[in-house]
């Protein structure tokens, strides 16, 4: 659980700035704010070798740790706080065994060793909230107790605002720093608390990234959806399915591909009702047939592709024409699949969208009043046409229901197909004769 657990270019070169520049101790001592004990075992390590470094740290690793965390709490100046995290990190990279030398400085000063690093934390300094975010990970990820609210919430509300902000660094870090808190289970209820941090992390595969960020990113989902909850609602409230299923059809790492495919076992084995028509939508089923075909290295992904493909198979054989309908309705991605332009279709299933208190009716309208592409408004407003043509009572439901007044402003949207499909089916709502009975 070392220091390496979160890595950023940046944040080494950087520290080794850093590292070069000398710090007025002396001055400290001077201004009362460092005693002369502290002043000689700073003396001491301050600008050594790495041997007499390690040396030290072997000999008197809890000394130092328990003084690198109360100058940090008690100093204001930036650059000498810089130089205690690069000493804090540097003295945790690669040496999980001194990591209890700083959690127990609890023992000590109960605000330590989180107060002053999360201090750090709310710095207007772009090093001081990575690196610090790279100390609280590694040292949180050790605890050997549940994390408890006081100890995530300030730090998970930190990473949400990196994971959404426009810099590479803070996505880099803030995505690694979630990548290693995941394996923990209260971490995971504790992020999915969060909308901020799903929201960035979903922002950041649409803005197509490299093979390593799609990794990590789509790591993090897969340990989300281990638990009952999240598997049930994330695709629901964050539309992952058609994401993860581009994000996978277009990666060229076979690592990438295996993490999305365990994600999809993972909310098809916990929640299969909610997750199933979604991936059938997404043309998951020809996609995992496809991937059964290729030849992998990792033994794991064949099993999960399996899987995969025979659960999509098993439930693709039980649905009727209908079904797939309410399959595509509830993944909110219409498409001019075949349904939507067939008359036999609406003839015979029409007045299966009045069931359940007009359910998927009311699915259909939501579609047509909130979406943002003219694809799905295109298709929406087509089938209230349908509906209306084929269900004699149909056009004073959509009057009842107010969505007359949309299918009309749709008549005036800026894509010509949208404009087309809500003419004709203005047409049908003037057309069809009133049936109030």
């Amino acid at each position: 659980m070392s220091v390496s657990l979160v890595s950023n270019a940046y944040l080494d070169d950087a520290s080794s700035k850093i590292k070069s520049k000398p710090v007025p101790w002396e001055g400290y001592q001077r201004a009362g704010l460092v005693t002369p004990e502290d002043l000689a075992l700073i003396k001491r390590i301050d600008r050594q070798s790495k041997a007499k470094t390690e040396s030290l740290l072997l000999s008197d690793g809890q000394t130092y740790a328990l003084l690198y965390l109360r100058l940090l709490k008690k100093l204001q100046g930036l650059d000498t706080m810089q130089y205690i995290l690069v000493l804090i990190a540097d003295a945790l990279a690669d040496h999980d065994e001194r990591i209890p030398l700083f959690t127990r400085t609890a023992g000590s000063d109960p605000e330590l060793p989180y107060s002053p690093l999360t201090r750090a934390l709310d710095m207007q300094d772009e090093f001081m909230q990575l690196k610090s975010a790279q100390i609280l990970t590694v040292l949180l990820c050790a605890e050997p107790r549940p994390l408890g609210p006081s100890q995530l919430h300030h730090f998970l509300g930190t990473l949400a605002t990196m994971v959404q902000s426009h810099s590479p660094n803070k996505h880099d870090v803030g995505v690694q720093c979630l990548e290693a808190l995941l394996a923990r289970p209260e971490c995971r209820q504790a992020v999915w608390a969060i909308p901020g941090i799903i929201a960035g992390l979903v922002e950041i595969l649409k803005h197509k990234q490299g093979p390593q960020m799609c990794y990590q990113v789509a790591f993090c989902f897969w340990l989300l959806t281990f638990e009952q909850n999240i598997a049930e609602e994330i695709n629901k409230k964050y539309d992952i399915i058609p994401l993860l299923t581009n994000v996978a059809q277009n990666a060229v790492k076979e690592k990438v591909i295996r993490v999305i495919v365990a994600t999809f076992r993972n909310l098809v084995s916990k929640a299969p009702s909610a997750n199933l028509p979604a991936m059938l939508v997404a043309q998951l089923l020809p996609y995992a047939k496809n991937l059964c075909g290729r030849k992998w290295t990792d033994d794991d992904i064949v099993e999960d592709v399996q899987y995969l493909r025979d659960e999509l198979a098993a439930n693709f054989q039980s649905l009727t024409t209908y079904d797939e309908y309410t399959s595509e309705l509830a993944s909110g991605h219409l498409s001019w699949s075949p349904v939507h332009e067939s008359d036999d279709f609406w003839k015979e299933n029409a007045t299966k969208l009045n069931e359940k208190d007009y359910g998927q009716l009311k699915t259909l309208l939501q579609l047509l009043g909130d979406s943002q592409d003219p694809l799905v408004l295109a298709v929406a407003v087509h089938d209230i046409g349908q509906y209306v043509k084929h269900y004699e009572r149909g056009k004073k439901i959509i009057n009842d229901l107010g969505a007359k007044r949309r299918v009309m402003e749709l008549m005036s949207h800026s894509d010509s197909d949208v404009r087309y499909r809500a003419l004709v089916s203005v047409q049908q709502l003037v057309s069809q004769p009133w049936i109030t009975a």
